[in-house]
């Protein structure tokens, strides 16, 4: 029995990294996957063909996340396509890392808008949905900066710390109805974007993490698919850190 066979789920910026690296896990365990991109038609293409071979039903959608109109526009759309949503991952999301006294206020504003209200856009474009079916998995993915805070990224631990607070707060109002609302923290995950780092740079972050390695999207996919899946049915607003040991 795979762990999310017959389950809808919705993947935002899921065409490379940590976001592709979901679909594909959730698709080996029997997921639908209805997932976005925000510009890479090729890419999304690909995915798309590699998660219907694996015998599920998958679509991309080119939208963004950060339009409260997109949002709605896109869940109306999953729902007339694969009849529900069950589980909806919010992972679309950016940097623009820079020092607190360089930082220009659009880089501030556009951090906050696409990684945290994207998040308030999807959880709410769902909610109707999933308030219909008395059921469902929301699953948010904030950083480990988002607990612990980094120099360089007071916008972007502003997004992911706030991430923390809606989810919790999601949890408290919607757990009457059978919908759960988890966030997971990824550590250092090497993905196509760290690949581009000095190694020398990279070794020393793998020798700082107790588990001596960098996580990989599975990792963090394979966590996913437990507060997917009805394994984790009491288990709500709660932050998993996905890191390697990096906050102990």
């Amino acid at each position: 029995m795979k762990l999310l066979e017959g389950k809808t789920a919705i993947i935002t910026g899921a065409s490379r990294g940590i976001g592709k690296g979901i679909a594909e896990v959730f698709a080996k365990n029997g997921a639908n996957v209805a997932f976005t991109y925000s510009s890479s038609v090729e890419a999304a293409n690909e995915l798309e063909k590699e998660l219907t071979a694996l015998g599920v039903k998958a679509k991309g959608y080119k939208s963004n996340a950060a339009s409260f109109t997109e949002s709605q526009e896109l869940a109306d759309a999953v729902v007339a396509e694969f009849g529900s949503i069950d589980v909806l991952i919010n992972n679309a999301g950016i940097t623009k890392d820079n020092l607190l006294m360089r930082i220009s206020e659009e880089d501030f504003d556009t951090v906050i808008e696409v990684n945290l209200k994207s998040v308030f856009n999807m959880t709410k474009a769902v909610q109707r949905t999933m308030l219909k079916q008395r059921k469902g998995s929301i699953i948010n993915m904030s950083s480990v900066v988002g607990v612990k805070g980094n120099a360089g990224q007071t916008n972007y631990a502003a997004s992911k710390a706030g991430i923390i607070g809606f989810s919790k707060s999601v949890a408290l109002e919607l757990g009457s109805r059978n919908i759960r609302s988890n966030v997971i923290a990824p550590g250092f995950i090497e993905t196509e974007m760290t690949a581009k780092l000095d190694e020398k740079t990279v070794q020393g972050w793998r020798d700082s993490i107790p588990l001596k390695r960098g996580g990989s999207p599975e990792d963090v996919a394979n966590v996913c698919v437990f507060l997917a899946s009805d394994m984790s049915a009491y288990v709500t607003g709660q932050t998993l850190n996905v890191d390697g040991g990096m906050l102990t």
